[in-house]
């Protein structure tokens, strides 16, 4: 059965070799086929094969063990590279912005843009079928192990896709609407760049949030609450502390006993306590349980 990061590394290697086929062809296309939104979108296609390298790179680090170093984990990597890869995409964002904004901006000053050929129209319809089938594949992956990074390169490839689809339109408009409509293939890539940027402030914000040490959800709070009053020698708790290292949760909490019973006793009612939250929200859930009388 293949572990957490032999599949991590599976889903981006076949995204790796589709966005070095893509971008490729796409550069090629928008070169020959006189697009400007088609160049942009190959750029955007590129810019994937540095995410799918930084997942597989930090993924491998994330996943290592605690050492004395790293006495929590290497979690904060993953998130780290979630972090980079919708930094990435912001910057994409906005080159893509630039170069549209420049051209549209030729066009109202009265300088002609040459017309794209129907060829690169059908290459952007090639493009929006493979990035959305990738999306799907790679989205499914990182869910069923968790990993934020791979979720977080699977928004990529779906970006990659709103990219093609604006170009498609774009392009068309271009083609067959004749010369007076061409200046739609910029108005495309300045489109798909406000797509770009939307997705990257999306990710950016949970991983920002983890690295500083944000505690987790209410919802997932609330949780924790309950399944600590579960046990009825628990009178009440206090110094509830939550947070997020990768895919690991941190919970450290003082619970409050009846002054008589035994250190043993105080002992397993904790880690009955570590059991329940263990069994609730993974094994590798790093559980801190303060006992104190009542």
């Amino acid at each position: 059965m293949k572990t957490r990061i032999q599949k991590a590394k599976q889903v981006t290697w076949i995204g790796f070799i589709v966005n070095v086929i893509l971008s490729s062809i796409k550069i090629f296309t928008g070169f020959i086929g006189k697009s400007s939104a088609m160049i942009a979108d190959g750029i955007h296609s590129l810019s994937d094969l540095i995410t799918d390298l930084i997942v597989i790179v930090f993924f491998r680090i994330s996943d290592a063990e605690k050492d004395d170093k790293h006495p929590y984990g290497h979690g904060k990597f993953e998130t780290f590279s979630t972090f980079l890869i919708a930094l990435i995409l912001f910057v994409v964002g906005l080159g893509i912005f630039y170069s549209g904004t420049s051209k549209i901006i030729s066009v109202i000053k009265g300088e002609d843009l040459p017309q794209p050929h129907l060829i690169a129209f059908w290459v952007a319809i090639v493009s929006i079928v493979c990035k959305e089938v990738l999306f799907q594949y790679t989205k499914i992956v990182g869910k069923q192990i968790n990993s934020q990074s791979v979720i977080a390169n699977a928004w990529h490839h779906r970006s990659d896709a709103f990219s093609s689809i604006g170009v498609t339109v774009g392009i068309a408009g271009a083609i067959f609407l004749g010369d007076k409509w061409v200046i739609l293939d910029p108005i495309a890539s300045v489109v798909v760049s406000f797509f770009i940027l939307k997705v990257a402030i999306e990710l950016s914000l949970p991983s920002i949030q983890e690295l500083m040490e944000a505690s987790l959800p209410k919802e997932i709070v609330h949780t924790i609450e309950k399944i600590i009053m579960e046990d009825s020698e628990i009178k009440s708790f206090h110094k509830l502390r939550t947070r997020k290292i990768g895919e690991v949760f941190v919970i450290d909490v003082h619970i409050q006993l009846e002054n008589h019973i035994s250190l043993v006793q105080a002992h397993n009612i904790s880690g009955a306590l570590s059991h329940r939250l263990r069994e609730t929200f993974g094994k590798r859930t790093q559980i801190n349980v303060h006992t104190e009388p009542s």
